[in-house]
């Protein structure tokens, strides 16, 4: 880009995050290179999540016309009803699913804020565009690969869009509100909603139809969950130990982790007594959990251990590779 047109941008970005003051002041070359910076990680952060983005309307879009329109499944969810009314009625899938949406996209507006309901409403226009205009082949017939494989596609393209900061099935922010306003969890009205649409579906399209759109859904749940939350599971594993430093160069050395340390105080005893303590905490993978636990018995048998599970990680050593020995 033009040095010009950046120091241009650089300081309208500037000007726009201290909006209280005067338009003609002037910018050290600290404030510029901060500003620059800040414009360059936004920019990468917004090429990436337009990527992702298309990635997943196009996986979407595969599974909807490659395996469920032909076959007349569903899955569960804002997409599931669409399908249903797709199957049930000549109204095209492509402004249903814009249709179904839009109730979502302003409720987004209002729980979760402009910005990502202005992704989502793209990211579902982008959707319809192409169900309107790109033809995909229609894989199979068999009804079992076009549950299994249906909800894979579409699952996956889900799950890129969320990676993207947006969503292609509104589903998730109603159950956000609803769980707010009669203090459930989001499971459970998730699990509530599809129970109606395939409930639905059992009585309008048939049993069978809608067992095997239980397949496709559970399907594309599982594809969902692998996209967003990785391919390693992170585990937080928090360390209760009077030989805290031994623990530590373990971690350090032999697994090749970081840890953060924080001062605490452990009780014990009819009495309540306390014992000042260095609490250790770090995350690994799923995987080397069981090396973790052994190298722990091994410096202290009776070490209070708590694990939990960690939906992803940024920074820190967590994303290197275990040291080897």
């Amino acid at each position: 880009m033009n040095p010009f047109w950046t120091q241009i941008i650089i300081q309208t970005t500037l000007r726009h995050q201290h909006k209280k003051q005067s338009d003609k002041k002037r910018y050290s070359s600290f404030e510029l290179a901060k500003g620059y910076r800040a414009f360059l990680i936004s920019a990468k952060r917004q090429f990436k999540d337009f990527i992702l983005i298309t990635i997943g309307i196009f996986s979407a879009s595969f599974g909807f016309k490659g395996f469920l329109l032909t076959n007349h499944f569903i899955d569960g969810g804002a997409t599931g009803i669409s399908l249903l009314i797709s199957a049930l009625t000549d109204i095209p899938l492509y402004l249903l699913i814009i249709g179904v949406n839009i109730p979502f996209i302003i409720l987004a507006y209002n729980i979760v804020g402009k910005p990502f309901a202005i992704k989502t409403a793209i990211a579902i226009t982008g959707l319809s565009i192409v169900l309107a205009t790109v033809s995909f082949p229609n894989v199979t017939n068999d009804n079992l690969l076009v549950a299994i494989f249906g909800g894979f596609f579409l699952g996956a393209g889900i799950g890129f869009a969320i990676r993207g900061s947006a969503v292609i099935d509104g589903t998730e922010v109603l159950a956000i509100f609803l769980s707010r306003k009669f203090g459930t969890t989001i499971g459970d009205i998730i699990i509530v909603i599809n129970v109606l649409i395939f409930g639905v579906a059992a009585y309008l399209l048939g049993v069978e139809i809608a067992l095997y759109s239980m397949i496709t859904y559970l399907s594309a749940s599982k594809t969902l969950d692998f996209i967003v939350e990785g391919i390693e599971e992170y585990i937080g594993v928090t360390i209760v130990s009077a030989h805290s430093e031994e623990i530590r160069q373990m971690i350090i050395n032999n697994m090749g982790r970081g840890v953060t340390i924080y001062n605490g105080k452990r009780g014990y005893g009819k009495m309540g007594e306390t014992q000042e303590v260095e609490i250790i905490y770090t995350v690994i993978t799923r995987l080397e959990l069981s090396k973790l636990t052994t190298e722990i018995e091994k410096i202290e048998p009776t070490a209070f251990v708590v694990m939990n599970s960690v939906k992803d990680t940024k920074g820190g050593m967590i994303k290197k590779r275990p040291l080897k020995h």
